[in-house]
């Protein structure tokens, strides 16, 4: 089964001991008038993510305040 959970990136933080280095932080996206919002909240009404990134490319992708699908699926 997969879980779909959409988070807003909220904060990214620059490292000085690794220039291609970020800590990107998300925040769960909540709002009543979206109906799919209120699929999530019915699970998870809250939460938070945070990531170590060290890839420039990887990095050029995310965009602050911007929404992001989060799929959670079994690693097996």
């Amino acid at each position: 089964m997969t879980v779909r959970a959409k988070f807003k990136l909220t904060e990214t933080t620059k490292h000085s001991w690794n220039p291609k280095a970020r800590t990107l932080k998300f925040q769960a996206q909540y709002d009543t008038r979206i109906p799919e919002d209120q699929r999530f909240q019915e699970a998870t009404p809250s939460g938070t993510f945070e990531m170590l990134c060290t890839n420039p490319a990887a990095n050029d992708q995310f965009e602050l305040g911007k929404d992001y699908y989060f799929d959670i699926t079994p690693a097996d």
